[in-house]
């Protein structure tokens, strides 16, 4: 057998495999199949992807410099086993990339949660994208920004820095002055944060304010809440504090009350007698809630006791703190 009859035996062979009927009729036929054609795969779902900043510092959209902060994560459509990656920016420097597994959210929703700290002041880009699988399409936020600020702010200055240390101290009821500058009203208010707080009696906001705001500390707490809209002096702190008709916090101004040789009287007195203006002592509206122990402003209001046994206030609060105590209204004096 020569070389050309070996490749067309493979030839005979195939077709004598066909049915005999179909080879006696000349023709050839395709067997009928009886399986069902396969269903096209399910075309991947939609959906929409939003990212929500938490609510931090009285609902701004900044954050002190080292401080955690929380951006949540929202999907219309929640489908199993599906990521997002979220990328943290400051200016074109990425600081973080992280994948977050999707939860379900509801019914019909999904979400995710991821926080975020860093100690460098700027504004903070961040955006989040849901990169195509079978299940589910491309989805992309779109990107917000935070402001990450210096953990300190100097007299005279202004900013969102110093509106953040106005809105911490204001939610304690610390009384501060223009908003966005820290000016001699809001210095004030940080020395009466400080000696609430047990920190060192000056007027500096520093990094050790910011981060005493941020954990919580320096809250007021009111020693005589059923007693109503009254005064307290609490002497161990130095401060005068206004306190509500529901027994809570509305002003807190710093003071300065008896030195050891002249003490203030302690107890439970009432407002007797008002006398607008300067005296011949230089009190300045004047509280009087017994005998010649009165709430008053003067010129010279230290960090510790160091009056004649009044409550001295700086002169520039003395006329907001005369026009809200009335005739009768409680003095409540004591150490803690």
């Amino acid at each position: 057998m020569n070389r050309r009859s070996l490749t067309v035996l493979p030839l005979l062979l195939a077709f004598a495999v066909l049915p005999s009927a179909a080879v006696a009729a000349g023709t050839s036929t395709t067997p009928t199949s009886t399986t069902p054609t396969p269903a096209p795969p399910p075309a991947p779902a939609g959906g929409t992807l939003t990212l929500i900043p938490q609510q931090v510092n009285g609902g701004q959209k900044a954050v002190l410099s080292g401080q955690r902060w929380t951006v949540v994560g929202k999907v219309s459509q929640y489908v199993a086993g599906q990521n997002v990656i979220v990328r943290f920016y400051l200016g074109n420097k990425k600081l973080k990339v992280q994948q977050v597994a999707i939860l379900r959210r509801g019914a019909t929703g999904g979400g995710f949660t991821i926080g975020f700290t860093t100690n460098r002041p700027g504004r903070i880009r961040v955006a989040a994208v849901h990169k195509a699988t079978p299940e589910q399409k491309t989805m992309r936020s779109r990107p917000f920004h935070v402001q990450v600020v210096p953990l300190a702010v100097n007299p005279g200055s202004g900013g969102l820095a110093v509106r953040l240390l106005q809105s911490e101290l204001s939610a304690k009821g610390y009384v501060v002055g223009q908003r966005g500058v820290f000016d001699a009203r809001t210095q004030r208010a940080v020395m009466a944060f400080r000696k609430v707080a047990g920190m060192a009696r000056t007027f500096s906001a520093d990094a050790s304010v910011f981060r005493a705001l941020a954990r919580g500390a320096g809250t007021f707490k009111v020693r005589f809440p059923s007693h109503g809209r009254h005064v307290e002096g609490d002497l161990t702190h130095q401060v005068l504090a206004l306190i509500g008709a529901g027994g809570k916090v509305e002003r807190l101004y710093m003071m300065s009350s008896g030195k050891p040789s002249t003490p203030t009287v302690l107890g439970s007195f009432r407002v007797y007698s008002k006398t607008p203006g300067t005296n011949d002592h230089g009190m300045v509206y004047s509280n009087y809630f017994i005998r010649g122990y009165a709430i008053h402003g003067y010129v010279d209001v230290p960090a510790y006791a160091a009056s004649h046994g009044c409550l001295r206030v700086p002169i520039p609060d003395a006329i907001s703190i005369y026009g809200w105590v009335q005739y009768g209204t409680p003095v409540d004096v004591y150490y803690r």
